[in-house]
């Protein structure tokens, strides 16, 4: 998998809910370094991001359970692919079932799994070595809220959890937690789990569509491909990065760290719309104007730094990308950073 992130929809609730709790939504936007544009944009984010969220509500609001206060302003989930997959299906068991197979599709943070057996019925998260405590906290508490609402709301107000394990040690009040959840809680496990009544998974769903099932089928695995090339992409960029100074930056040398032939790694990036070239080429430009406007490294060095074997050559692909020298381009960002 390469870079983990969020669909653009987790944000987007995110921002709905600080919205609807009546909070300064472009004072924590701008503190997070987070663009409105980007809420309305539907590219995922990256998970790292979700420290500078969260450290900004707390900052704004001073509120060191807003994870749980957040929740409870969620707007209910509707109007994703996962949610018509699961709404399509018969059962609430299987809607869950065929949801958690695609969970990927809102979060890389989800690991979902459904466990029924002697001890119970619960739905477990595991353990997320990918999120620090405090933002693995207030992501998994108003996580849960928006959960529950959705599992209730397709459930006809049916669905209750039992009881919820969390897989943090510091959380809110037992009387807080009992007053948002409607059930108790216990902290300090080893992973996070919602309890529930296994009868519920028999429940028939009033909003099955048996007929469009396998579309929304799908279009579930279409999205999943989708994003598993968005990975690769990633994942040669990354490489160029760590061969660039090398010169060795080929087609034939990131396949090999990747362990995939050549032709099959440029049939991928085809499949993605794009190009081992073009890739390559994006990034020596995005390196090369960000050396030139925020340090003192000389032309010379950055010719290096970019991979291209000769200054010439590094003139003219610069001149090709922004219609500027190297030169050029340096002073009009520097007297603009003045």
């Amino acid at each position: 998998m390469g870079q983990l992130t969020d669909a653009s929809v987790v944000l987007r609730l995110g921002y709905q809910a600080m919205r609807r709790a009546g909070l300064p939504t472009e004072d924590i936007l701008m503190r997070a370094g987070v663009a409105l544009n980007q809420v309305e944009a539907n590219a995922r984010t990256p998970l790292s991001a979700q420290r500078a969220f969260w450290t900004a509500l707390e900052e704004v609001t001073h509120d060191a359970d807003i994870g749980l206060h957040l929740g409870e302003h969620l707007p209910l989930y509707r109007g994703q692919v996962v949610e018509h997959l699961f709404i399509s299906s018969g059962q609430f068991g299987a809607g869950l079932k065929r949801a958690l197979a695609y969970q990927r599709l809102i979060s890389d943070a989800l690991s979902a799994d459904l466990v029924v057996n002697e001890s119970g019925c619960y739905l477990t998260n595991g353990i997320q070595p990918i999120l620090d405590e405090k933002v693995n906290r207030h992501f998994t508490e108003c996580m849960i809220s928006g959960i529950l609402r959705f599992f209730k709301f397709v459930t006809e107000g049916r669905f209750s959890p039992t009881f919820i394990d969390f897989n943090f040690s510091e959380g809110a009040a037992d009387d807080e937690y009992l007053r948002v959840y409607d059930c108790p809680v216990s902290l300090g496990q080893q992973d996070t789990r919602i309890y529930f009544d296994p009868a519920i998974l028999e429940y028939p769903l009033w909003q099955a569509e048996p007929e469009l099932l396998q579309l929304h089928e799908q279009l579930a695995v279409e999205k999943l491909q989708e994003l598993a090339r968005y990975d690769l992409v990633g994942e040669v960029r990354r490489a160029i990065g760590s061969t660039l100074e090398s010169g060795e930056t080929t087609l034939e040398t990131v396949a090999g760290q990747l362990n995939i032939t050549p032709r099959r790694l440029r049939t991928q990036l085809s499949e993605a719309n794009t190009s081992f070239q073009q890739i390559l080429s994006d990034y020596r430009c995005r390196l090369a104007k960000r050396l030139l406007a925020n340090t003192n490294e000389s032309v010379e060095r950055i010719v290096y730094l970019t991979g291209f074997s000769e200054p010439s050559t590094f003139y003219r692909a610069f001149k090709r990308w922004t219609n500027e020298t190297p030169v050029e381009y340096r002073k009009r960002k520097q007297l603009k950073n003045m």
